[in-house]
């Protein structure tokens, strides 16, 4: 037996790591969510646990308290603990699952002599079923005693264990947001763009996907640079424009995002980013707009 659990927010995120680790060999105390009813629901999907609809003294019963709440309500779990924990938290070790919240937001049950660590596995959770996490980042950091144990926890999830600085994890979580939501947002305005010139979804999925897909295996093997790709790879500046004035018969957010990213683009793959921008600025679409506005005078 590798341990013992407690589980605040059997979520996606909670759910799924309280399965995995129950396949791992360890024990899944109580399992808290908001309900009776969620909390059977979850302890089901775990396979082991004693679901509670609320926050108990049972909390207490296992060796590691994990909180896998949204992030407004970590700071509120904690002290909710310690109200009900006070001395008796003294040696146990609670961890966070957040991506952007450092150990800071737990010192209240550090103040009754608990151990606080955050441990955000770097991996997208959509609820159904338990994605596998071998391999996978874990990114820790916090009191010693509770890095210890979160790395512990990683390894027997079959991740990587990743030390952080806890004022660097906004900047860690935004970088993950870039390369998930983001890119999702990024591939969902493409698929919008050839549905408007005629494609069906699934025909215009069909048609992105394996070029997106390309593109990041490449990125992989070949690094950044080489797997550039595109009419501002080229420096082919008239078709970028092209793609400006196309787009300004779209929602302005359309255009907003394409020149953004292509000085972003420019900005970390470029060769000569001040001639990209030096280019890019001839026929920004944000530019003329704001010279309009103003009367020209942009």
């Amino acid at each position: 037996m590798r341990g013992s659990l407690t589980i605040v927010g059997a979520g996606r995120v909670g759910r799924a790591l309280g399965r995995r680790l129950r396949e791992a060999g360890w024990k899944i105390g109580t399992v808290v969510t908001r309900s009776d009813a969620s909390a059977r629901r979850a302890v089901r999907f775990i396979g082991a646990g004693s679901p509670h609809g609320g926050l108990t003294r049972q909390v207490l019963n296992c060796s590691v308290i994990l909180i896998a709440t949204p992030d407004s309500a970590v700071r509120d779990v904690s002290e909710e603990l310690a109200r009900i924990g006070a001395e008796e938290l003294d040696g146990k070790i609670v961890l966070h699952t957040s991506g952007a919240l450092d150990a800071s937001v737990l010192d209240a049950v550090r103040g009754y002599g608990a151990a606080a660590g955050s441990m955000h596995p770097l991996q997208s959770f959509s609820g159904v079923g338990a994605p596998p996490l071998e391999g996978k980042v874990f990114a820790i950091e916090g009191d010693a005693a509770a890095v210890r144990k979160a790395r512990q926890i990683a390894r027997a999830l079959g991740g990587a264990p990743v030390s952080i600085d806890g004022d660097k994890k906004p900047l860690y979580h935004a970088a993950a947001a870039m390369a998930a939501g983001h890119m999702l947002a990024l591939a969902e305005a493409a698929t919008r763009l050839l549905m408007s010139v005629g494609m069906n979804r699934r025909e215009a999925v069909r048609a992105l996907l394996p070029l997106t897909r390309q593109v990041l295996q490449n990125f992989e093997r070949l690094g950044p640079r080489a797997a550039w790709t595109g009419p501002l790879a080229r420096g082919d500046y008239g078709v970028v424009e092209a793609h400006s004035k196309s787009l300004r018969n779209m929602p302005k957010e359309f255009l907003e995002a394409y020149e953004a990213v292509n000085r972003l683009a420019a900005l970390v793959l470029a060769r000569d980013t001040a001639g990209a921008f030096t280019e890019l600025d001839r026929f920004s679409g944000s530019k003329n707009a704001k010279a309009k506005a103003t009367g020209g005078n942009a």
